[in-house]
């Protein structure tokens, strides 16, 4: 029977195959539903003594699809693999490619790879008359990847099964990120606080206006307020002291926007909303999808000359010629290997602004996600913010005219265009100084007297490192060169699934587990953890990418020292104690003092006379907060799938729940769970 004139598109999922029928009409267009091949879960299944050749099956939960798309194979000549324009992505074409040869083999078919990175209709025009072959060093990168994390995978959970404890796992990129947790931890724990003081003054005018500076200078060199004692004798001479301004320096300094967003940007500004890695990139997937924004993994900076024309255009329109550049912004990645052929994350039409007409057909979080986009990227092509800067110093004379010197400084500023503030307002930073100590001054002169109304000394005392949040534990993952933009947010909720850390009001804490695993892990597999060594493997990964290595050799290059270690390890570690977290809980069944436990899903109380004693409860922290609703004490449990939330001690009196820290209004469960 003659082949029909017929054509078939593949895409990875039904809601890019819905948006790509708007614009391919006489195509059948079919979801993979991602990968429909991959290694087994039962075993290896990577030949370790024949080049690592993996061996690939179909999913039991892919059969039916393939089946149903073996149908959808009669009678089509032309098969075109419209996936992901990246490592994913053509991976899963590769795959779609060779089924595709198994299942017609000795027909005629023809098989193209087309690839956009926004769904429009222009782009996929395009896409279509430019069809390419399969990019085959990006498939290797990709199986590469794959080859070494089930290599690790595959070696270490039974190890720590073995020597630590049953159940465990690891990972080759994920254990680096428990690392630097783990890390950040045990400097806090280590750090000191060291005591220093602050000297600030109220000066008053002769006409009464007043304004606040802080003491920077002693006979010209910067000083250092160690103790109160030092700040007590220097409050003693300048009380008898008189004061005048030395120099007022007025300039007009700019702020200028930032470039658009790349995934790592995307993902920390959307966690000051709340929102983990993972709920980021879903919800971009999904506006990418729909044809809003172009392909959101991506480390790239670049805008398309059409969209700058486009923005250009709009901005001139809604905000007046006077915000619009002479020329358009380049942005370059400070990545360090960007994919310069990509583009930022970016609106696809740039008119579609993020209001009420954009907000009715998207969800609450594809609305606030594309609103950041769509600013973001408008932004960048804006003039700068243009403030003016005062700075006024401030000299101290002894009234006597013997003594020493003091200089107070006070910077103010006032914004005098908005420039892209207009659009998208920034927490606003310049030499060192916060928002809040940037201060409105009055109009002052050189060589006027001031009085001084009041000294302020401050007590402060040093504070330790902050614990990573997922926006800044991704900047330090992408500052060490670990991990690329498809791999952030899936690093972030392995380490969470597994239990090796655990989030407590957006900040991350190593648990006992994951800090007994970092510690086994380091000792044995130092190379495994090491940063530098990580982003190695992430270079000689892109590499294979370009076509510059071999994935077998790179693949090799790990593996047999690797292995050698792995046996040694293997046979000579000893068995690590976990300590177990102790409680203040006391069995109500045996007497015996309760620990804490790990679960699937998180932490619980159990009785320490176990196996005698079974019995279990739910683990509660106790907080100092107020039940909004009853008064009673706030505490932190866990649901059954190991979420956090705030919960009422009262309960089940009370019924007060929160995913967020609750205020006195007070909030349900259900109204914060989105």
């Amino acid at each position: 029977m003659p082949l029909k004139n017929r054509k078939i598109v593949v895409v990875e999922s039904p809601t890019k195959a819905k948006t790509l029928s708007k614009y391919l009409k006489g195509y059948e267009i079919l979801a993979s539903y991602g990968h429909i091949r991959d290694l087994p879960k039962s075993e290896l299944g990577i030949d370790l003594e024949h080049d690592f050749k993996p061996h690939y099956i179909i999913p039991r939960d892919k059969r039916k699809r393939v089946n149903a798309f073996k149908k959808s194979l009669e009678g089509k000549r032309w098969i075109y693999l419209a996936t992901d324009p990246d490592r994913e992505g053509e991976a899963i074409a590769w795959h779609i490619a060779e089924l595709v040869k198994e299942m017609v083999a000795g027909k005629s078919r023809e098989i193209k790879r087309v690839a956009f990175h926004e769904i429009t209709a222009e782009a996929i025009q395009k896409a279509f008359k430019e069809p390419r072959l399969i990019d085959l060093p990006l498939v290797c990168a990709q199986q590469a990847r794959r080859v070494l994390d089930r290599i690790v995978g595959y070696r270490l959970s039974p190890l720590l099964w073995q020597k630590v404890k049953r159940g465990l796992s690891a990972g080759r990129v994920q254990s680096v990120a428990v690392r630097l947790i783990v890390e950040r931890e045990e400097e806090i724990r280590a750090f000191k606080p060291q005591e220093y003081w602050n000297l600030k003054a109220i000066f008053q005018t002769q006409d009464g206006a007043s304004f606040e500076a802080q003491l920077i200078k002693k006979n010209d060199k910067p000083i250092n307020l160690k103790n109160e004692s030092t700040v007590n004798e220097i409050l003693a001479e300048l009380k008898q002291s008189a004061f005048e301004i030395a120099e007022v320096q007025e300039k007009q300094v700019s702020k200028n926007p930032s470039p658009p967003f790349m995934t790592s940007t995307l993902e920390r500004q959307a966690s000051n909303f709340g929102f983990s890695a993972k709920r980021t990139m879903q919800a971009a997937q999904s506006l990418y999808e729909q044809g809003y924004i172009t392909y959101m993994r991506t480390d790239s900076l670049n805008l398309a000359e059409s969209f700058l024309r486009e923005t250009r255009s709009l901005i001139e329109k809604d905000f007046g010629g006077k915000f619009l550049p002479p020329k358009p912004k380049y942005y370059k990645s400070q990545a360090k290997v960007s994919q310069e052929a990509h583009e930022a994350i970016r609106p696809t039409n740039p008119f579609l602004r993020s209001d009420a007409d954009v907000k009715v057909k998207l969800s609450r979080d594809e609305f606030l996600i594309y609103s950041l986009i769509w600013k973001k990227a408008v932004a960048s092509q804006m003039m700068p913010a243009l403030f003016n800067q005062t700075t006024v110093d401030i000299n101290s004379q002894k009234l006597d005219g013997v003594g020493t010197n003091y200089l107070f400084r006070a910077i103010g500023r006032q914004l005098e265009f908005k420039g892209y503030f207009a659009l998208y307002p920034e927490k606003e930073e310049a030499n060192g100084e916060k928002e809040e100590e940037i201060l409105l001054l009055p109009k002052l002169s050189s060589g006027q007297k001031l009085k001084v109304k009041e000294f302020l000394p401050q007590q402060k005392f040093t504070e330790p490192p902050a614990r990573f949040t997922e926006g800044s534990l991704i900047k330090a993952l992408e500052d060490y060169g670990i991990g690329r933009p498809s791999t952030y947010a899936p690093i972030i909720s392995t380490i969470q699934e597994r239990y090796y850390v655990e989030k407590i009001e957006k900040k991350f804490f190593p648990t006992k587990i994951g800090e007994t695993v970092n510690k086994f892990l380091f000792d044995h597999f130092p190379d495994l953890l090491n940063y530098d060594f990580t982003a190695r493997m992430e270079e000689n990964l892109d590499e294979i990418a370009r076509g510059k290595e071999k994935w077998v050799e790179v693949v090799r290059a790990f593996y047999v020292p690797f292995e050698k270690l792995y046996n040694q390890v293997y046979e000579n570690a000893q068995k690590v104690e976990v300590e177990l977290e102790k409680s203040s809980e006391i069995c109500e069944k045996c007497g015996k003092p309760m620990v804490v436990r790990v679960g699937r899903f998180g932490k619980f109380l159990a009785c320490s006379g176990f196996p005698e004693c079974k019995n279990t409860k739910p683990l509660v922290k106790k907080t100092d907060l107020k039940c909004p609703q009853c008064g009673d004490d706030i505490v932190l449990k866990r649901t059954r799938r190991g979420k956090v939330f705030y919960g009422c001690s009262n309960y089940p009196k009370c019924s007060f729940a929160s995913w967020r820290k609750p205020t006195q209004k007070g909030t349900t469960l259900k109204e914060t769970e989105s």
